[in-house]
């Protein structure tokens, strides 16, 4: 085994072990080259205590990466930090601490959906933040995308998230988005937090990081619940012209978008819910 990739939370619970969480989010614990990585830590308590029923060691992980700002991809810190005991190095994008706010009807007002902590409430909790919008190395084989560019003209941003800035409420780009990249003699191994920029977007950027073509396996959320008709039929075309053998979905991708993948992908799709373990 070359690489593993345990979910710590998503929105489903895999049967076992029993007293398993789920919850509105993400969190996955990526293993390769002897050392530990978190991508996101879910919405709350949910990781924390799912990681302690899969007698996580908590001590050994290295590095945290923040996918992005939502609260439901950072709202764990607060319970894995001390779990985790030591200063860890956490990587996240500049605009990981924006004020970031959903507002789908415009005579609604926002609602906050951005991250539930103070950077120094982290910082004092073992948190040393590496902001950057530059890829990441982590080690010989895992590396962070850092911001991914928007290359594809069915994929973009979903208009109703939004962030305050200067008093008004505009649409997020999600410059802050991000996923992380670990090479495998099979190809490579694609781990999602939301897919905000578009996964096609983030497997494209995949191979220009890594300079790998094969993409083996991806899993995480891939932010195609609201997708139209074409966005699905382009995604799906894409994902077959890269050549992913592998495809677990999680959190955001919605029902009837993983029913399609789904019937797509068949033996290859799976679901990637809390407790899943993808080996590589």
């Amino acid at each position: 085994m070359e690489a593993r990739a345990t979910t710590l939370s998503e929105n489903s619970v895999f049967a076992i072990p029993r007293g398993m969480l789920g919850e509105w989010g993400l969190s996955v614990l990526v293993e390769r080259d002897a050392k530990k990585t978190l991508l996101d830590t879910g919405g709350s308590i949910s990781a924390a205590h799912n990681g302690d029923l899969l007698a996580i060691k908590w001590e050994e992980i290295e590095t945290i990466v923040l996918s992005h700002g939502h609260y439901d991809h950072t709202g764990g810190l607060g319970d894995v930090l001390p779990r985790i005991g030591h200063r860890v190095k956490v990587v996240a994008h500049p605009d990981v601490f924006a004020d970031k706010v959903a507002q789908y009807v415009q005579k609604d007002p926002p609602h906050y959906i951005g991250m539930p902590f103070k950077r120094d409430e982290l910082e004092g909790l073992g948190a040393d933040f590496h902001l950057t919008d530059k890829p990441v190395w982590l080690s010989e084989n895992v590396v962070t995308s850092g911001e991914i560019p928007m290359i594809t003209d069915f994929e973009t941003a979903d208009p109703g998230l939004c962030v305050r800035e200067n008093g008004k409420v505009v649409p997020d780009p999600l410059r802050d988005d991000q996923a992380l990249f670990i090479k495998t003699k099979p190809g490579l191994l694609v781990v999602l937090g939301c897919a905000h920029r578009g996964i096609i977007n983030t497997l494209h950027h995949a191979r220009n990081v890594t300079g790998v073509e094969s993409i083996h396996c991806v899993i995480g959320g891939t932010h195609l619940l609201r997708a139209s008709e074409l966005q699905m039929e382009m995604t799906i075309a894409m994902l077959r012209e890269f050549g992913v053998q592998r495809l677990g979905v999680s959190h955001c991708t919605g029902m009837p978008a993983a029913m399609r993948l789904a019937q797509e992908f068949g033996p290859g799709f799976f679901f990637n819910n809390s407790a899943s373990v993808v080996e590589i």
